[in-house]
Parts: C-alpha cells; sequence; structure tokens
C-alpha cells in the first residue's frame, strides 16, 4: 500500500469540500471517499488503488432505513448489508432484496459494508487485480487478459472487446429488479438516477463504471412503493454455499392476475458487465399464464443475446435454469 493523507468528514459539506480537488470518480481517482472499506482497503493494498487521499465518511448522517409518507423506502449509504437485510421493511415488503444481501459475501463482511460502497463495488476479475497484468479496466489501452485467458467466471451480456468483467454484487442485482434510484451530491448539487442507468456498458471506456462524476457521493437509494401483491425472490448459484460470487443470479418480482402475469421485473446477476435488467424476459412474461412454459420462454428470452468466452459457454444454461427456477419460486411463495 502506498502513503496517502487521511482524513475525517463530520459534515456532508465538509465531505464535498474535501473531495473537491478530485479530477475524476472513476478508475485512478486522487480521492476516495471510504465507510466500510470491504472492497477499496482490499484494492489499495493490492495497489490496483492508490489514492492521494482517503475521506472517512462513517460519522456522516447516512445510516439510517426510513419509510417514506407515500410509500416506499429511503436507505442511507452508509446503512450497513447486514442491517439492511433484517430491516422489518424490507423483509416485509423487498424480500428479494433482504435475500440477495443475506446470499453476499459473509457475515463479518456484511457487519461491515454499506450500501453506497456496494453500489460501487469493483469486479473480481483476477486480471483487474493483478497490477502485472494488463488490464483495460484497470489502466486504459493496456488490454484485456481476460478474453483469452481466464474467464471462466466473467461476463456473457454486455460484454466489449475491451473488457468481459462481471458487475459481482447480489445487492445491485436486486436494486435493478426493484427499480431502485440512486441518490448523489456533488459539487453541482444534487440528482437522482435510476439504478438502471447508473451502472455503464465497459464500451470503449472499460475504466468508466458508473455515472459517478469527480468529487460526488452517494447519499441514499430509494426504493418505490411495493407492487400490489407482487412476489419476489433472489436466486444465486455458485462454486460452493458461502462467501462466493454468483457464477448466475436471478431477482424476479411478479404479481399474477386470475393466473396470468400482471406484472414482471427480471434482473441477472453473475453474466452481466453490468446489473443486468431483461426487458426481453419481462415482456415474455407478461400476460401470460404463471407455468413453467412461460417461464423457460423468458429465460430463453433473456439469454439470447448472450456472448460466452471460451471457458463461460456453460453459464448461458446455468442463467437459463436460474431464473426459470427463480421465477417458479417467486409464483409460489
Amino acid at each position: 500500500m502506498e502513503p496517502f493523507a487521511f482524513a475525517r468528514a463530520r459534515s456532508l459539506d465538509e465531505a464535498m469540500a474535501l473531495a473537491a480537488r478530485a479530477t475524476t470518480a472513476q478508475q485512478g481517482a486522487e480521492v476516495r471517499f471510504v465507510a466500510g472499506g470491504t472492497t477499496l482497503i482490499d484494492l489499495m493494498k493490492l495497489q490496483v488503488e492508490r489514492p492521494q487521499q482517503v475521506v472517512d465518511i462513517n460519522r456522516l448522517p447516512l445510516d439510517k432505513v426510513e419509510s417514506q409518507p407515500g410509500g416506499g423506502l429511503k436507505i442511507g449509504a452508509l446503512v450497513r448489508n447486514a442491517d439492511l437485510a433484517r430491516h422489518p421493511a424490507v423483509v416485509r415488503d423487498y424480500a428479494v432484496l433482504s435475500q440477495a444481501l443475506l446470499a453476499g459475501a459473509s457475515g463479518q463482511l456484511r457487519n461491515m459494508a454499506t450500501t453506497g460502497g456496494n453500489l460501487l463495488q469493483r469486479t473480481r476479475c483476477v486480471y483487474f487485480r493483478d497490477v502485472h497484468t494488463p488490464c483495460n479496466k484497470r489502466e486504459p489501452g493496456s488490454g484485456c487478459s481476460a478474453i483469452d485467458g481466464f474467464n471462466r467466471s466473467l461476463a456473457i451480456l454486455g460484454t466489449s472487446e475491451h473488457c468481459i468483467a462481471t458487475n459481482p454484487s447480489d445487492m445491485n442485482v436486486a436494486l435493478t429488479a426493484l427499480e431502485a434510484s440512486i441518490h448523489i451530491l456533488g459539487p453541482r448539487g444534487e440528482r437522482q438516477v435510476p439504478v438502471g442507468e447508473f451502472f455503464l456498458l465497459p464500451g470503449d471506456t472499460p475504466q468508466r463504471e458508473t455515472v459517478m462524476q469527480p468529487g460526488e457521493l452517494i447519499t441514499h437509494v430509494s426504493l418505490p412503493p411495493p407492487h400490489a401483491g407482487a412476489r419476489s425472490h433472489y436466486l444465486k448459484l455458485r462454486d460452493r454455499a458461502s462467501y462466493e460470487f454468483a457464477l448466475a443470479s436471478a431477482a424476479v418480482v411478479l404479481a399474477t392476475e386470475a393466473g396470468k402475469i400482471s406484472h414482471a421485473r427480471v434482473a441477472l446477476g453473475g453474466v452481466g458487465t453490468r446489473p443486468w435488467r431483461s426487458p426481453e424476459a419481462e415482456q415474455a412474461l407478461t400476460g401470460k399464464p404463471a407455468g413453467r412454459e412461460t417461464f423457460a420462454a423468458a429465460a430463453e428470452a433473456a439469454l439470447r443475446q448472450a456472448r460466452p468466452q471460451s471457458q463461460n459457454a456453460f453459464k448461458v444454461e446455468l442463467a437459463r435454469r436460474c431464473l426459470t427456477h427463480a421465477l417458479a419460486t417467486a409464483a409460489t411463495a
């Protein structure tokens, strides 16, 4: 780890002032906010991240989960994953989010990791974390070692010739299915970004992963009121039962009327370069009978654009089965 300056922000204004000299919010940023530190500190030890200044934001008043007057939920950026997963309103109204959080990491990590940090979690691609190998995400223009290398766990949706790294978060998949909004404070004021627009495809700039701008801070996440009568489910498939990243996962929200699906939201994890919302699957579900044939057709539609690499073609069928099973579970919950 390289030497860095450390400061502790006691207010949002002070956090903004301390980050004012940041010139990028993406890879290579000189200023980084830290809360749980479950990703950032690892990457600093590996010298993937080498900020000149680290700003501790743990004292900011962003650690509450609050029900909103018109329905919906406001989740502070510093709410710990363990607390969010067990919050009564989340368990009751947004089960898919609770299940996704509990499927991620270990109990110790969930006690430290925060909502804001999880949104900004970096890929687990081994080449990104190894500074001795080319990686366009870590060092733009250096090449992608994964395309012709070890790519078993990497993406099959949303890839480019420059990057095939997956978004590793479970929480982000559930937030995508729930149509969350990300609230951001920065030098130019406050703004709100739908989660579906928050994450960027790699294209020819894989070092840019989100819409975050220099000096900006995530303050909270908002969830819309739960859809009337909807049931939800998160299913994660991985190499071992705990403390492992997804090979494929599915977050689904489903409502039925008179035996037909009236509302469907579908997101996939472990297979996309960003949490992967599937309007194709949602279209295949809406208005159809809630049954295995419909669910299989939706899964087929969701994976139709998959482009596997040399070692991960198995993910196409794995993701199909994952989504089919998640939909069947939600329909009978």
